[in-house]
């Protein structure tokens, strides 16, 4: 079954500090160019740790749409 979130990181409040992606089980996240975090929406399966990580309290957990 397929995860019903995933991580959003807001790129203008990120502060590129590579803890999301440090603590990602899945290796979902990474810091792009050195400049704020961003996700791999295949990966990512929400389960939050890089929302708790976060110093910047910067990424939310989205709902994924649901194909039809």
């Amino acid at each position: 079954m397929a995860s019903k979130r995933y991580a959003l990181p807001d790129r203008k409040r990120c502060v590129s500090c590579g803890a999301c992606a440090g603590e990602c089980p899945r290796n979902a996240l990474s810091i792009w160019r050195g400049c704020y975090a961003v996700v791999d929406k295949t990966a990512c399966v929400g389960c939050g740790i890089c929302q708790r990580t976060c110093p910047a309290n910067c990424i939310v957990l989205i709902p994924r749409e649901d194909p039809q």
